[in-house]
Parts: C-alpha cells; structure tokens; sequence
C-alpha cells in the first residue's frame, strides 16, 4: 500500500498520521504549473477535517481519495472555502501518485468516483491524461461590472460553471490584474481570462477564484472544460495546447470530443510528508 498509517500518542492524545503529498499537476519541473496536496485514506474523515485541512494548505486543492479495489477510487476535493465538483489539476495529481506508487502500467487507467461522475486518468507517456465531461456555455453580455473587474474590456462572455470572459487577439493576458472584490461580484464559481495567442499555443488564459479563497489558480483543469470548447469551436479544431499565463505557467493538451473533454498534461513530486488526523 502506498499510504503509510500509525497510530502515536501525541501530548497525550491518539492521533493518526497519515501521508500527504504535494504534486505540481501540468508541469515537468517544481515550482511550475499547479501544486495540488494530495492524501490517500482509508475512510473520509469528517467534512470538517478535511476542510480544516484545506485551510490549513492554502492550495486551491487538496484531495482525498479512498481505495475501493485495483484503479479504484472515490476522490473529493476541498478547496480553502469549500468542497468543489471538479478539479482539473488535483485528479492529476491523485492519478500521478497511483501509478507511481501502485505503478499501473502506461495505458492503463485509473478510475476515479467523484461528485462529476466518474473521472479516468490514462497514463500516456509523459502525459496523464483525463477524462472530463464538457461544461455548457451560454453567451452573456458583456457588461461594465466585468471590464471594471478586469481592467479590460472583453469582447465576449460565456457563463457554464465558471465565467469565461474572452479578449481581444493580442490581449496581454499575462499582465491583467484583476479587482479580486469586484470578480467575487461577477457570475460563476471562477472566472477565466482568455485570448488567441501567436505562438505555439493555439489559446491563453488566467484563472480566478476568489469565492474559493484563491485570487488565482496557477492551472486550472476544469476551467479548460469551458475554455478548450469554446476555442475548438471557434478555431474550428478539436486538439489544442492551451497556456495558462499565471506567474507559475502550465501547458494543457485538450482534445475536445463534445459532451467529453479529454485534458493531459505532465507531473512532478514536489513534498511528501505526514497529516494528522486527530482521532
């Protein structure tokens, strides 16, 4: 088993340590891409434990996930301000520490029980691909609450989940600098920034989650749920490399196959230490 239990005496008290990990999820170096905490348990611990300990992370995610049989699990995810139905960059991370640890052999997938279904991540080579399903977008108007908020004038708006808010072609995404209050004001859980970009990606984009407790999210995967869709249809191409411009950078690969989005990106171990779960 890759988690590591023991039950100590702890001032005076029992208490279980369990691992945690910590993944950077869409980058092949530390400090890049999105760092998501990670811990294998037996059972769920309480909400409020694993709230607390989100709190207690600071990351946009931490995950949890149970072993039900082989390249099985059930997974939740808590971010800072709550529990969340979709995370891009913390099932990443689960599925890398599996086949690292469990070490599934590559083209095999892991499987994943979540509030968004079920969820695979396929090991591809360097890539870790997952299987997520596709957010509906609805055209909004754009409105003075948004440009204010941005410091930028989008040229269109979409609401699914999240609010996605396009640019205009050679929009420095990179260098916004959003109003977190006003953005907590806008429509949707997160709010992405994005534009066509002239380079060797076909999109880029920012994320923004402050009603989660986080000014922006280094990499957001299921952002690109609404993102990837939206570009496929307008550039009119199913796979595309999208950057995500936020001070750590991320590349995700996106195939877009309608109702599903397939999202892979690469991984690395940056922290692996001990949580304890006060019993």
């Amino acid at each position: 088993m890759m988690q590591i239990k023991e039950i100590l005496i702890v001032f005076g008290k029992e208490a279980a340590m369990v691992k945690s990990y910590v993944v950077d999820a869409f980058a092949s170096e530390i400090f890049k891409g999105n760092p998501a905490a990670v811990l294998f348990v037996d059972h769920f611990p309480s909400d409020e434990m694993m709230q607390n300990i989100a709190m207690e992370n600071k990351l946009s995610e931490t995950a949890f996930a149970v072993k039900k049989d082989n390249n099985h699990y059930d997974l939740r995810w808590f971010s800072p301000a709550g529990e969340i139905d979709l995370c891009g960059h913390a099932t990443l991370a689960t599925g890398f520490l599996v086949f690292q640890k469990a070490a599934p052999k590559d083209g095999q997938s892991v499987a994943f029980n979540t509030m968004s279904g079920d969820l695979t991540v396929t090991k591809k080579g360097d890539l870790y691909e997952m299987d997520f399903p596709t957010y509906d977008l609805k055209a909004i108007p754009v409105t003075e609450a948004m440009t204010e908020a941005y410091g930028a004038r989008p040229d269109a708006a979409y609401l699914g989940r999240d609010l996605v808010c396009v640019f205009p072609q050679g929009t420095a995404i990179a260098a916004i600098d959003p109003d977190m209050e006003k953005l907590k004001k806008l429509d949707g859980m997160a709010q992405h920034a994005t534009a066509i970009v002239d380079d060797e990606y076909d999109c880029v984009s920012r994320s923004f989650a402050p009603k989660l407790g986080i000014n922006e999210d280094p990499v957001c995967g299921s952002g690109h749920c609404h993102i990837a869709p939206y570009w496929s249809e307008r550039l009119g191409k199913h796979q595309l490399t999208a950057y995500q411009a936020s001070p750590r950078s991320g590349v995700l690969h996106c195939d877009y196959e309608g109702k599903r989005t397939k999202l892979s990106g690469e991984a690395v171990l940056y922290s692996e230490n001990e949580v304890n779960l006060a019993i």
